[in-house]
Formats: C-alpha cells, sequence, structure tokens
C-alpha cells in the first residue's frame, strides 16, 4: 500500500549489531522499534536518530510480560496493528572451559540467547500475521555451524536458533509469515571484548584496539563490522528464499563441510587451536 511505512522491532538495539540495524532501517524510513536493558545506549541512539520513527524502551528479553507489553505498546502505533519485521537480537556471552564456566552465568546466557528468542517469537507471531511478506530473523551465529570451544554453551543455544528458524519457516508458511537467521563470524561489537573468561582468570581482557590489530584480515574469521550483519539483515526481508544468512559468506563452508564429515571439522578446530586438547 502506497505512503505506508514499514515497521520493525529488534532487540539488543542499544549496541552493535542491533544499534547498527536500528539505525539502518530508520535511514530507509522504515518505524524502528528499539528495546534493550541499556538505557545509555537506547539513549545515544535516540539522540543520534531523532524522535521521529523511533520508538525505544528498556526491556528485559528474558521477562515475557516485559516483552509481550512492549510488543503489543510499539505495535499499536503501526499501519493496521501489525509487524513487518522481528529480529530477534539480543544476546551474551561467557567463555571459558565448560566446567568452569559458573551454571547460573551458562543459564544466563540460554535465557537471553535462546529463551528470549522463543519468547519473542511467540510474542511477534500475532503481529506478523497481520502483515503480508512479513519476516521473523533471529541472529544466530558462525558457533551455530559447529559446536565450539570453550563458549559451549553460547554456541549451543545459537544451534538452537538455527533449528528453531528451520523448523519454524516450515510452520509458519501457513501464516504467510517467513523466517531467517543471520550466522555473524567474528564480528567488531562490544560483547567480544566484555566477555568474561572464567578459565584465564589472570590474563588481561584484550582491548577493542587489541582485537582489531590481532584478527584475522582474511578469512571466514576476518573482523567484520556490525553494519555488514544489519546489511544481511536488510537483504534477508527483500530476498525472502533465503533462510540463512553467513556474514562473511564464507562461513557456509563450515556447514557445508560439517555436513560431510563433522570429524573432519573437529580435526580442524582442533589443529587451529593449539594445546586446546591438553590438560592444564
Amino acid at each position: 500500500m502506497p505512503g505506508v511505512v514499514k515497521s520493525v522491532f529488534i532487540t539488543g538495539a542499544a549496541s552493535g549489531m542491533g544499534r547498527e540495524g536500528a539505525k539502518l532501517f530508520h535511514g530507509k524510513g522504515w518505524r524502528v522499534g528499539a528495546v534493550d536493558r541499556s538505557a545509555d545506549g537506547l539513549a545515544a541512539l535516540a539522540r543520534e536518530l531523532g524522535a521521529e520513527r523511533l520508538w525505544t524502551r528498556v526491556v528485559d528479553v528474558t521477562d515475557k510480560a516485559e516483552l509481550d507489553s512492549a510488543l503489543a505498546d510499539y505495535c499499536a502505533g503501526n499501519a493496521g496493528g501489525g509487524l513487518d519485521m522481528m529480529w530477534n537480537n539480543a544476546g551474551v556471552g561467557e567463555s571459558g572451559w565448560f566446567e568452569d564456566v559458573p551454571y547460573d552465568a551458562a543459564m544466563r546466557v540460554v535465557e537471553v540467547n535462546y529463551k528470549a528468542v522463543l519468547t519473542g517469537a511467540y510474542g511477534a507471531l500475532p503481529y506478523l500475521k497481520k502483515t503480508p511478506g512479513s519476516l521473523m530473523f533471529s541472529t544466530s551465529s558462525s558457533a551455530g555451524t559447529f559446536g565450539m570451544p570453550r563458549i559451549a554453551v553460547y554456541s549451543s543455544t545459537k544451534h538452537a536458533v538455527k533449528g528453531l528458524t528451520e523448523a519454524l519457516s516450515v510452520e509458519w508458511h501457513r501464516h504467510g509469515v517467513r523466517v531467517a537467521d543471520v550466522l555473524p563470524g567474528l564480528i567488531d561489537t562490544p560483547i567480544l571484548t566484555s566477555t568474561r573468561n572464567h578459565s584465564d582468570a589472570g590474563a588481561a581482557p584484550m582491548s577493542a584496539d587489541e582485537l582489531r590489530a590481532t584478527a584475522p584480515k582474511k578469512g571466514p574469521f576476518r573482523l567484520m563490522p556490525a553494519s555488514s550483519v544489519a546489511q544481511a539483515a536488510w537483504q534477508a526481508y527483500h530476498h525472502p528464499k533465503r533462510l540463512h544468512w553467513y556474514v562473511p559468506k564464507s562461513i557456509r563452508l563450515i556447514d557445508l563441510f560439517k555436513g560431510l564429515s563433522p570429524e573432519l571439522v573437529r580435526r580442524s578446530i582442533v589443529k587451529t587451536l593449539p594445546g586446546l586438547m591438553s590438560e592444564r
């Protein structure tokens, strides 16, 4: 319908990939619903983009009542009360050998990275069903292609997001709602330097500048800007047939090789991370 403003609701929108997504969609003329736990981050986003077509709220995505209420209030201001795109993007990480990561910290990763995606799916579906061509989009990870060591729980949640995406892409076809995800590799976002390392407590955390200096300059795990993931989200809405979006595209090779031989991928990871399998 001519003149109707499209709408997107983004979790984890105060920084990183979600923030870049909010900026991109807003710049394309969309109405953007941006939620996050960080009031300061959302305020900074609002100062940059202005009040027109931007709706923000501080929300803990692990709280179903909060997320449901935010979706209802935001969608009430959209054309027909619907939603063109739901982007489940919020995520956290904890690193270290599995047994070194405290149980409560691991469960927080599950709550934010997977349970909140389920909550977002349940909450957004009624609004997505009202809008032709709508899309539920979720942030998985390259760690969702093969189980990655020292981020085992994080990796498992991203596998779960990928599996949910595949299942709902079939189920929600009957509702006219599309489902897709993005599997980013090494992305220049705060999570890379803020993720707690529970196994190497004596090691100083790497600064953002050190990370940029030491990250691979080529290959599937070269450091990519957060805007590259936002661009994938934009393309996913406009290219309805693709299920998984890899950033960079060469991440897809891990999925292909794993399908042929998971043992080969396992051996490759062990070789890539010297001393990984040795005892401490």
